[in-house]
């Protein structure tokens, strides 16, 4: 089996759907401490598969983890697991650091003592595959080069400062103790189940709620996308086939500004499910003050990934948005089961 660390969560659960599809599959042990953003709702078509295993807990619990290990002697650990919205950690960065520090602290710590007492030839094939955030690197001018693997790191907002934490101890382990490790930082996901704080389904829902799209400052930060499913399969290529000790960056190739973004979606919900009166989503986007430290590009260059393990994403932004869209279309009782009392708070709490 494989412990999954996060696995409700968007690209959590979408990892763990995308891999259960392989009826060879292996089983998948999924821990999820169950906060706002993780969702069993996204699990729903697996509740009854034999090789899915829930445990509602947190990485941060030394002994639940090393109770899990010992347990299910799993091969290899996704850790998935982190608080991940930059706006949530401007108003409070703590649960950042307990998670995203403290919690990936504790599960290399755990894994490393399991991994420790396993027999010689389960040692060497044992992995730990750490998921990272391009935004560990900082923000980009509109001509500089993309991020490499061998970016500085100058991460700008708690979120990301916690991750990069997290990515030095990952390092660490692999340097100090030979524990073996595999990092991938990864660029902006979008895709099914996206819980709406993000851009992307906050757009969706709000446009057909007819409410304001808020875009931040001028709506021209950019930011590279990656379908979610695309992810998915490096995760699958990095953990197979990724060099111990090494970083891979994970990107979709696809820059674009925000104001970009949402105007496409404005653009396929015209076409898809028209507004009553005639005019177009786009009339409802709206701009608000920017948020602070806000990172004015990200952009991944993922030829490292490509070149050694063969790795390309296989969609492009304009049939990813689609896809992504007409998902939000399709599940309504999703939508419903999410946006809660206290999401909305959030929301008037952040764009009012």
């Amino acid at each position: 089996m494989i412990l999954i660390t996060g696995g409700a969560g968007f690209i959590g659960s979408n990892f763990v759907l995308d891999w259960l599809a392989n009826p060879a599959a292996e089983g998948i042990i999924n821990l999820d401490k169950l906060t706002y953003a993780g969702n069993l709702a996204n699990l729903e078509s697996v509740k009854d598969d034999p090789r899915h295993v829930f445990i509602h807990g947190d990485i941060g619990d030394k002994e639940l983890v090393g109770k899990l290990l010992k347990q299910y002697q799993p091969r290899a650990i996704i850790n998935f697991a982190a608080e991940s919205h930059v706006d949530r950690s401007i108003h409070g960065p703590a649960e950042f650091i307990d998670t995203n520090v403290l919690g990936t602290f504790n599960l290399l710590e755990c894994a490393r003592e399991y991994w420790g007492a396993l027999a010689e030839a389960e040692k060497e094939s044992f992995r730990f595959h750490h998921v990272s955030t391009d935004e560990v690197y900082g923000s980009l001018s509109a001509t500089d080069p993309a991020f490499t693997e061998s970016n500085p790191y100058e991460p700008n907002s708690p979120y990301s400062a916690s991750k990069a934490a997290s990515d030095h101890l990952v390092r660490a382990w692999f340097h100090t103790y030979h524990f073996p490790v595999v990092t991938t930082n990864c660029s902006n996901n979008y895709g099914p189940y996206h819980f709406p704080e993000k851009l992307i389904p906050l757009v969706i829902l709000n446009a057909l709620n007819s409410k304001p799209l808020p875009i931040y400052g001028d709506g021209q930060q950019i930011r590279d996308w990656l379908y979610v499913g695309d992810h998915c399969s490096a995760i699958r290529e990095v953990l197979a086939k990724g060099k111990l000790g090494e970083t891979y960056n994970i990107g979709g190739w696809n820059e674009k500004a925000n104001i970009e973004v949402v105007k496409t979606i404005c653009s396929i919900l015209d076409e898809l499910q028209p507004r009553s009166d005639g005019k177009s989503y786009a009339e409802q986007i709206t701009f608000v003050k920017d948020r602070p430290g806000h990172d004015r590009r990200y952009a991944i260059d993922a030829s490292k990934v490509e070149r050694e393990l063969g790795w390309r994403p296989a969609q492009t932004f304009e049939t990813g948005i689609r896809k992504t869209v007409q998902w939000y279309l399709d599940n309504p009782d999703w939508i419903k089961g999410v946006v809660s009392g206290s999401y909305r708070d959030w929301l008037h709490k952040q764009y009012n």
